[in-house]
C-alpha cells in the first residue's frame, strides 16, 4: 500500500480527498502542525507527496523546497490559482505535476497511478546500467557518473533521458515524450515537458554532458554520441 502525504489546509477538502484516495487503497496522512511539515514528512517517509500551494504560514513552494532538498519523492501541487508562473515555478523546483482546482477526482488519481507506475516501477527492466560518452547511467539508483563525479537525478529527469537514450542519435518527438512520461498527454502542458528537459540539461552540465542533449526545434530532442558533434 502506498503512503500518501496530503497537505491541504482545508479541512473539508482534506477528508474529500482523503476518502477517495482510501477507496484505492492508498494510505493517506494529514498535517498536523503545518509549522513543521519537515518532521511529520521525515517520520512519516511518504511514497508521494499532495501539497497545495497556500497554505498557513510558509507556502507549498518552500515545503516543495525543503522536501526536494532531503528527497526525490514524487510531488504534485495543488492550486485554485490559474497563473501559468505557478505551474511553472512547481515544475522548477522538482515537482512531478500540478492539478489545478476545483478538478474532476478521476483527473488526480489517474495523475497518481501514472506517477507511482513511472516512480516505483520503471527501473525493474532487465538493463539498470549504461555508458554514454564516457558516463555510467544507473537507472536504479538514478546517478550519472563521469570520472569522478556524480550527479543524482530526478525520476523525471532520468525517466526522459532513459527515453532519449534508447533511441540515441534518433530525434525523439515531444509528443512521444508527453505521453510516456505521463501516461495521457491531456494532463500536460508543452511548457512543462521544456521546464524538465532544461533542468535535465542544466544538471549534465555540471559533468560535461549538457551539450550532448540537442533541441530540434518543432520535433523534439535527441541524446548523441560525442562522434556526432561538430
Amino acid at each position: 500500500m502506498f503512503k500518501i502525504l496530503l497537505i491541504e489546509d482545508d479541512a473539508t477538502l482534506f477528508h474529500e480527498i482523503h476518502n477517495r484516495l482510501s477507496s484505492w487503497s492508498y494510505d493517506v496522512h494529514g498535517i498536523s502542525d503545518f509549522g513543521n511539515i519537515m518532521e511529520q514528512f521525515t517520520t512519516l517517509k511518504p511514497d508521494l507527496v499532495i501539497i497545495d500551494i497556500q497554505l498557513p504560514k510558509f507556502d507549498g513552494f518552500h515545503w516543495c523546497r525543503m522536501i526536494r532538498a532531503h528527497s526525490k519523492v514524487p510531488i504534485v501541487f495543488l492550486s485554485s490559482r490559474d497563473h501559468p508562473t505557478d505551474m511553472v515555478m512547481s515544475m522548477q523546483l522538482g515537482a512531478d505535476d500540478f492539478v489545478q482546482k476545483p478538478f474532476h477526482f478521476d483527473v488526480l488519481i489517474a495523475k497518481i497511478q501514472a506517477i507511482l507506475r513511472r516512480v516505483y516501477n520503471y527501473n525493474n527492466e532487465e538493463i539498470m546500467l549504461k555508458t554514454w560518452n564516457g558516463a555510467t547511467i544507473d537507472y536504479d539508483r538514478n546517478t550519472v557518473t563521469k570520472e569522478d563525479t556524480s550527479i543524482e537525478l530526478t525520476k523525471n529527469e532520468m525517466f526522459i533521458l532513459k527515453q532519449l537514450l534508447e533511441q540515441k542519435n534518433k530525434i525523439v518527438s515531444r509528443e512521444e515524450l508527453i505521453k510516456s512520461l505521463w501516461d495521457d498527454e491531456r494532463f500536460v502542458s508543452d511548457n512543462t515537458l521544456t521546464v524538465n528537459v532544461n533542468r535535465l540539461r542544466k544538471r549534465l552540465e555540471e559533468i560535461g554532458l549538457g551539450s550532448y542533449i540537442e533541441t530540434k526545434v518543432g520535433q523534439g530532442y535527441l541524446a548523441v554520441e560525442e562522434a556526432l558533434l561538430p
